[in-house]
């Protein structure tokens, strides 16, 4: 929230908010409009207009928003210090008593909230600007009605003062006072009941003015008594700096090395992903996620938990590599971009799933993942759109960023301390979304250990692309161009599998364990899986020569040539289907076999079996019964291509993916902030009307257009007829600022903030 610029431990003493904007200097400007965008975006006219949009209720509610709770704490100190004064401002030392603050510590809060122009300083004292007092509620620091507000009707008008209150409350009644206790530190409204002695003791403290009826059934304390029962202090203890966090010590080095291999994991996961929907696309659900089914399956294929298989789909959406394909019966399928992004570096890969992941509104921890109620929003589901996730995304990396390397912090304790930076948010759902995003932060590999690894600091700092690929090279571990072949089937990788060596180990294996070598199973299925893609006995074998630092194992060798001599031996092709085998006694077992009797097999030759089952069923069925046939063409030949794998239409030319919005996000940096701070400090003065306009104020549409866009180029000051909602026209001399939207926004002495005219409803124009 701080915007690095700072003012004079004593500070300089103004007339108004804009006059403390000109005082500063453009790098104050500059942090002002970093720290607060909303006022950049549109470029204000002068720096009169920027006090006034500063003043404005939606961009104080921003700015507070943004505040940590120290500020918070303050700037409800300055008003409530402020009421008691004519012109509303507050007196250093009554703010500082309220806060229960040494000086050094609150003129530190006090400066920035000066710095975010949330408060100036007079000859009077320090005042809240415009609308602060608005947006902080009717209750602020759970503080109940004045006195001045509470009709004279009710004797809390008058409440007793603190000498009195003492001896009031000793010879109160035991409900009154038990009353008193609960409303006394917030919040300051209380429900009477019908009756009892709570509402005995209720109508006690409003005939002796401690509370006032508010509202049918309720009663409020009034603000005065609150403060002297509590010692003169909005809370009992002052959060003006933030909470320590609980750190671990872990090995930076093993940190990194940790992470590393987790985001060579999530890599590898992602591919997989793609790879099993490419085939069998998971089913979209009316609502727009996926069903628990398809994610078990997915679970099991990844090998891993429902929570983290839910995040890897949803990681892969934000990155675009999945989508809803859009057809009649949807499934979620690989787009075209994943084909592309298997082909980059696994440097370029990782930072594209951690920048989509930084940048998407979506947060998957709001899903039960597998084990949910009827209600609760499924993964890839649009009710997972929550825009906040971003800002807390980028709080907590930069409170990991801000510890010394190799601090592994608790995720309560950096619960704790985001609350603190955004009081206003519920502590709740901020402690659940801290600790979910620390958990995919382990899992996308920004931290190892708990600790922030190199590439999390750069991604927190905000690094351009180039800058994180560097240091993601540098984090991955280095891909192994060999695989070690042992006697039980197996294969050991030392290391991270990539390229062509990745793709043929995927294709004619299956990962039996993960760690820091990959340990790859060879079995039945996955050789024949190499021959359906058309490689044969001779091809599997010698690409695993090539890549194996030992020699190929006998059982390894009589496994593929086995299963490549059987394979194809039975064939099926569709008429509707057949079967054929120059083994007659196979074809008789598949007659016999009870297995198959859905299958209707009849025997119509000696080596030929038809069936009215779909040829591509009909050869799942035999391979499920234990038989090796394979598939064969028209002409006879070997069906060997692999299937192709499904893809959703190019993202870029069609709609976005069902009930998922594609945000766009309108970032000021400094250098952006700059420019605008220049265009001020160029600003024309505004036009104060001495004189009047010649003649009647009535020119044709177009010809008034073309004058007030000259005006905005030449920065010159126009006379325009305006004619409101009941018929009656007005002149104003205006500056013109832009025109958008059929909306002219101008600017004059008669107003500090801009000033809209609808331009159908603009009857002529004249230069002034």
């Amino acid at each position: 929230m701080t915007p690095g610029a700072s003012v004079p431990e004593t500070p300089e003493l103004f007339r108004s908010l804009a006059e403390d904007l000109r005082s500063r200097t453009d790098e104050q400007l500059a942090a002002l409009l970093v720290a607060r965008p909303d006022l950049a975006r549109p470029a204000p006219a002068d720096l009169v207009a920027l006090a006034a949009r500063a003043s404005s209720r939606p961009s104080v509610q921003r700015a507070i928003e943004r505040a940590d709770r120290a500020m918070v704490h303050a700037l409800q100190a300055v008003v409530i210090a402020g009421e008691t004064h004519p012109v509303g401002a507050a007196a250093p030392h009554e703010v500082a008593q309220l806060l229960g603050a040494d000086d050094p510590a609150l003129q530190d809060v006090l400066t920035r909230l000066r710095d975010v122009a949330l408060i100036w300083s007079s000859a009077e004292g320090i005042h809240p600007v415009r609308s602060v007092a608005e947006v902080l509620g009717p209750n602020p620091g759970g503080l109940g009605v004045r006195a001045a507000e509470i009709p004279d009707r009710y004797a809390a008008s008058s409440p007793p003062s603190a000498a009195e209150l003492a001896d009031l409350l000793s010879t109160a009644p035991a409900a009154a006072r038990a009353i008193v206790e609960r409303l006394t530190w917030g919040p300051p409204v209380g429900a009477v009941p019908p009756s009892g002695t709570s509402r005995d003791g209720a109508i006690w403290l409003v005939e002796h003015g401690f509370v006032a009826p508010t509202g049918l059934g309720h009663v409020t304390l009034v603000r005065e008594v609150a403060l002297e029962l509590r010692g003169g202090r909005l809370y009992p203890r002052t959060a003006l700096a933030p909470p320590v966090l609980q750190l671990r010590a872990v090995e930076q080095v093993t940190a990194e090395r940790v992470a590393g291999t987790h985001a060579r994991e999530l890599l590898d996961q992602i591919e997989q992903l793609g790879t099993l929907w490419s085939q069998s696309p998971a089913r979209v659900l009316r609502s727009g996620g996926i069903g628990v089914r398809e994610l078990a399956a997915l679970a099991r294929t990844l090998d891993t938990d429902a929570p983290q298989a839910a995040f890897v789909a949803e990681a892969a959406l934000g990155a675009g590599l999945i989508a809803d394909d859009g057809e009649i019966a949807p499934a979620w399928v690989p787009t075209s971009e994943f084909d592309a992004w298997q082909a980059r570096p696994a440097s370029h890969r990782w930072v594209d799933v951690l920048t989509s992941w930084m940048a998407s509104p979506r947060a998957v921890h709001l899903s039960a993942n597998g084990d949910r109620a009827a209600t609760t929003p499924s993964p890839l589901g649009p009710e997972l759109h929550w825009p906040p996730i971003r800002s807390l995304r980028a709080d907590v990396l930069a409170e990991l960023a801000g510890l010394p390397a190799g601090s592994a912090p608790t995720p309560e304790s950096v619960g704790e301390a985001i609350a603190w930076r955004r009081p206003l948010g519920d502590d709740q759902s901020i402690a659940v979304g801290v600790a979910a995003v620390m958990q995919q932060a382990e899992w996308l590999g920004l931290t190892g250990l708990g600790a922030l690894t190199s590439v999390g600091g750069a991604l927190a700092e905000g690094a351009d692309p180039d800058t994180l690929r560097s240091a993601a090279d540098a984090l991955l571990p280095a891909a192994v161009d060999h695989v070690l072949l042992q006697a039980d089937l197996t294969a050991i990788a030392p290391g991270p599998l990539d390229g062509p060596l990745g793709r043929l180990m995927r294709l004619v294996s299956d990962v039996e364990s993960r760690g820091g070598a990959t340990v790859l199973r060879f079995s039945a299925p996955t050789v024949r899986r190499a021959l359906d893609a058309g490689m044969t006995a001779d091809d599997i074998l010698g690409q695993l020569a090539a890549a194996s630092r030992t020699p190929i194992p006998q059982p390894l060798d009589y496994l593929v040539r086995d299963i490549a001599r059987r394979h194809g031996q039975t064939r099926v092709g569709g008429a509707t289907a057949y079967v054929r085998s120059d083994d007659e006694a196979v074809l008789a077992a598949l007659v016999a076999d009870r297995s198959l009797s859905s299958e209707l097999l009849r025997r119509i030759a000696p080596t030929v079996v038809v069936s009215q089952a779909d040829p591509v069923t009909l050869l799942e069925k035999l391979r499920a019964a234990g038989y090796a046939p394979a598939r064969e063409a028209l002409d006879g030949s070997l069906v060997v291509s692999a299937p192709q794998g499904r893809r959703a239409r190019d993202s870029r030319r069609r709609p976005a993916a069902r009930g998922i919005p594609d945000p766009t996000l309108r970032l000021v940096d400094l250098e952006f902030a700059r420019s605008v701070v220049a265009a001020l400090r160029c600003a024309p003065p505004r036009p104060a009307a001495s004189s009047t306009p010649s003649g009647p104020l009535s020119n044709p549409p177009g010809e008034s257009a073309n004058l007030l866009r000259h005006a905005i180029a030449d920065a010159f000051p126009v006379w325009v007829g305006y004619a409101d909602g009941n018929g009656r026209t007005a002149r104003h001399l205006v500056r013109p600022v832009r025109i958008e939207g059929g909306r002219v926004y101008a600017v004059s002495g008669e107003s500090d903030a801009e000033q809209v005219f609808l331009l159908h409803r603009i009857t002529g124009a004249q230069p002034g």
